[in-house]
Formats: C-alpha cells, sequence, structure tokens
C-alpha cells in the first residue's frame, strides 16, 4: 500500500466520497488513504481457487463470498480495507451494494510488499469486527496458510497447514470453521507454480 499525497488526513466521510469518484481502490487507515498495488498471478489464481470453491458451499447456507473489489468497513470512522476474500453470512449484509459490515471469515493473501502489515495493523484492526470468526493468511509463494480463529472465550487461537505433525508428503485438509468448510490443500493452490528458491552459492 502506498499513502496517497492528496488523501492525507481525510475524514471518513470525505474518504468515502472521494474514493467513489476515484478510478483506483484505496484502503483507509487512521485518515490516510493508501492506494492499493497489483498482485502476483499466483495471488490473483490463489483468490480465485479459493472463490471458485467456496461458492457452491456457501450459496446454499444463504452466505455471500466476495473478492478484492468489495470493501469491509470496521467502524463508521474506519478503517475501511479490501480483503483478497470476505465472506459473509449476515442477514444486514445480504443485499449489501457499497460495503460489507459484519463478515465472519476474512482472508488475505500474502505477498513480500503486505506481508507485515496483513499480521499488524490490518489484523489488529480486524479483530473489532464483533462478527468476525476466522482470519486466514495464504501464503502467495510457499505453501503454508495461517489460520486464526477466535475461541469461545474470544482470544484467537493459530492453527497452521500443513500442520507440524503432518508428513511432509500430505496434502492436508483445511479446516475452515466459521462457515463449516473443509478443503486439501492443494485445492487453494492448483495450478500454482512456485518460483525454484535462489541458491546464494560461494563465490
Amino acid at each position: 500500500m502506498i499513502a496517497d499525497p492528496k488523501s492525507q488526513l481525510m475524514a471518513p466521510e470525505a474518504y468515502l466520497e472521494w474514493e467513489d469518484q476515484h478510478p483506483f481502490r484505496h484502503e483507509y487507515l487512521r485518515g490516510i488513504a493508501y492506494a492499493m498495488t497489483g498482485g502476483s498471478v499466483p495471488h490473483n489464481d490463489i483468490a480465485l481457487n479459493l472463490y471458485r470453491i467456496l461458492y457452491p458451499h456457501l450459496r446454499s447456507r444463504g452466505c455471500r463470498v466476495n473478492v478484492a473489489d468489495v470493501k469491509v468497513q470496521v467502524s463508521d470512522n474506519g478503517p475501511y480495507f479490501y480483503p483478497d476474500v470476505v465472506v459473509s453470512c449476515d442477514e444486514r449484509d445480504r443485499r449489501a451494494f457499497k460495503l460489507i459490515q459484519s463478515p465472519c471469515l476474512i482472508v488475505e493473501i500474502l505477498s513480500p510488499g503486505t506481508a507485515g502489515f496483513d499480521r499488524g495493523d490490518k489484523f489488529r484492526a480486524y479483530r473489532r469486527l464483533t462478527t468476525l470468526q476466522e482470519y486466514v493468511l495464504i501464503d502467495s509463494e510457499t505453501r503454508n496458510v495461517d489460520c486464526y480463529r477466535r475461541n469461545d472465550q474470544g482470544k484467537w487461537e493459530l492453527t497452521a497447514y500443513p500442520l507440524d505433525e503432518a508428513p511432509e508428503e500430505s496434502d492436508p485438509e483445511v479446516h475452515f470453521t466459521s462457515i463449516d468448510f473443509r478443503c486439501p490443500l492443494s485445492a487453494i493452490y492448483e495450478d500454482i507454480d512456485f518460483p525454484e528458491p535462489s541458491l546464494n552459492l560461494p563465490q
């Protein structure tokens, strides 16, 4: 994300009005609008894979799933973010037009430039959403999924896939408990080719 020099210290209402007229997406945090940068091809493919496998399951449950271009409002005063994938089963979001307010599941696909923000400030903001039950981080450069779940005491617990105890060659089943959905890890990474790791050989 890159701060837009013309949009610093904007009130939430000004940001929403300004972005409606702007050709590019901007997230909003602490009064500043940040331009959204483009993702890699694997980043996009992972989001589409997840949408494709979630949609049939969610449609039968009366839930909605959106990808990339749909804004999530944490509160009236912000922040406002564009998750890579967002699921809401709340009646208040059923016919949403401009933004989602009550998601149960949010997925961010990590890239080197955004991973720190997605794990830090963005996650802290998302935790303010009382309806949010799971926050999922999917690595776009290795086969790794971190799933944070809110437990019955309101604490967030991490389950990482592949599971530590899983054999290295296995295809573990990923479970999103907020929507009672299971799929193999390979389905999320279908047709994703990871770059060969570079070797730092001595000169």
